[in-house]
């Protein structure tokens, strides 16, 4: 049964494995759309080309537990609820990044931006005015080449740049490691697959932890010497498992520049007291919010009518203009210009979703009524119940535009449940009972706006999604057009949530 959710997740999965800042233009639903992104999340996508012998390197002094000299700049980052964080900075071996980091601290660029990216025993990241992973920008206004040096790695505590396929594309977006400590087969298939570890960097690896698989990719420019506990403390938040964006925010107070005067450094995490990481991670999972999709419309509200060719009856959408506003504003005016008249459902996924409203008819096309793409944010309030109406989106919902879905998906027992649940998905309570009693696809929830719920024509919609589609696209091989597409106001009749509702 969770055969296709599997395959979208691990998809996801993948994607959540890397240190991206920026986000190419594809219109998409089940985690297929893609970054420009280097690969860094796991060491089984992240390796070099397989060679039949193992890269060597220069046996370089390792620099990151060099302590700095008094009166040498360094970095104080408060984070608010956690505590704060010191960097020491390496110019003589990252300059242009150094001075980077700085002059954007000197400005206050960091102060208020959150952590938008947390991965429990890799990295937290942040450094995004959008909050996305698809902002930021350097002092020089364009993307900067901050290089790599073997003499910095990527040990616990460590500070580099996220990019979006090599180091000529760094800019504002940061991430600090957290890693674990390598097992000796794991360097071996490091070895192997060739990744070149000097015996210093193995030997602080070894004793420290990091994420080895991502030296010579990003550059490292600073490291923590004191509040090393703080980073590991954020890293034990509670994330959606989608997009590794914390539950509840994890905000930079400020980030300044100061002095080192000859304070105590802590280095490693064993200087520090001991915390419970499973009372962080409880303390910050999600609020049980009253789910509102299955919420009746009042007479005289604006709904959504589509008459589709060939089928009886019209498929009626409520709307939420209360949790989505601007999704609602762009989807009533598209309508009443008649946008959406005669384009089809370009995508068809049994047990997931059809989706439509792009007048290319491949997926790549559609426009808002806005002058670009708009952020149509997300609300917990309105979850992938089967039914839910949402924008597709090409990396974030600040793409959405003119193309929709429309949730089919599946009932969730407690074992599937429990399934997902492994792969980090975390339920509430409300959630947990609506895709157990109605279906849907969970694993979109937080990443997509959703604007509506079909409150009748369900079965129109859970008919199209068994057309016959060519496999390599999902297109349906005969033609689902939307006849018409009409706004009116709702004056009573029946409101039938479930697919079970139907005859």
């Amino acid at each position: 049964m969770l055969k296709k959710v599997l395959a979208g997740i691990m998809c996801m999965l993948m994607a959540a494995g890397t240190l991206t800042s920026c986000g190419k233009e594809q219109n998409g639903t089940s985690g297929t759309a893609t970054n420009d992104t280097t690969q860094a999340g796991t060491s089984e996508n992240t390796t070099a080309a397989e060679t039949s012998e193992a890269a060597t390197v220069e046996n370089v002094d390792i620099a990151n537990f060099t302590a700095p000299e008094k009166g040498d700049t360094i970095i104080v980052m408060k984070i608010k609820d956690y505590g704060t964080v010191k960097f020491r900075l390496f110019p003589e071996y990252a300059d242009k990044g150094v001075e980077n980091f700085v002059e954007l601290a000197k400005k206050g660029y960091y102060d208020g931006l959150k952590f938008h990216r947390v991965i429990k025993d890799f990295m937290i990241q942040g450094g995004d005015p959008l909050g996305t992973g698809m902002g930021g920008e350097s002092i020089w206004g364009e993307k900067f080449d901050g290089g790599t040096d073997p003499h910095l790695i990527h040990v616990a505590g460590a500070l580099a740049y996220a990019n979006s396929g090599g180091t000529n594309t760094d800019g504002s977006q940061f991430y600090v490691v957290t890693g674990t400590v390598p097992k000796d087969d794991e360097l071996e298939y490091y070895k192997q697959n060739g990744l070149a570890l000097s015996d210093n960097a193995i030997a602080q690896y070894k004793k420290v932890g990091g994420a080895p698989w991502l030296d010579g990719n990003y550059t490292v420019f600073g490291q923590v010497i004191d509040g090393l506990d703080v980073i590991f403390k954020i890293q034990n938040v509670s994330v959606d498992a989608n997009s590794s964006k914390p539950y509840k925010d994890v905000i930079m107070e400020s980030v300044t520049v100061g002095e080192y005067n000859g304070e105590d450094i802590h280095w490693y995490l064993d200087e520090y007291e001991e915390f419970d990481a499973d009372e962080i991670a409880n303390s910050t999972g999600k609020e049980n919010m009253d789910i509102a999709n299955f919420t009746a419309p009042k007479e005289g509200e604006t709904i959504v009518s589509m008459k589709l060719k060939g089928y009886d009856g019209e498929v009626k959408i409520k709307l939420f203009p209360e949790y989505a506003d601007q999704g609602v504003e762009n989807f009533i005016t598209l309508a009443k210009q008649g946008y959406y008249d005669g384009l089809t459902f370009h995508r068809v996924i049994k047990d997931f979703m059809i989706q439509g409203g792009d007048p290319k008819g491949d997926g790549t096309g559609g426009e808002s009524i806005y002058e670009k793409g708009f952020d149509g944010g997300t609300d917990p309030h309105l979850i992938h119940a089967a039914g839910a109406v949402a924008y597709a989106n090409s990396g974030s919902t600040a793409s959405n535009g003119s193309q929709f879905y429309i949730v089919t998906g599946e009932v969730y027992g407690k074992e599937e449940i429990d399934e997902l649940k492994s792969y980090g998905y975390a339920f509430t309570e409300n959630e947990e009972k609506v895709y157990s009693t109605y279906g849907g696809a969970p694993w979109l929830d937080g990443n997509y706006t959703i604007f509506g719920q079909v409150f009748d024509g369900l079965d129109i919609v859970f008919d199209i999604q068994n057309a016959e589609v060519d496999e390599s696209t999902s297109k349906p091989k005969k033609d689902v057009v939307i006849e018409s597409m009409t706004v009116s106001e709702y004056k009573g009749g029946d409101v039938r949530w479930s697919i079970s509702d139907y005859k």
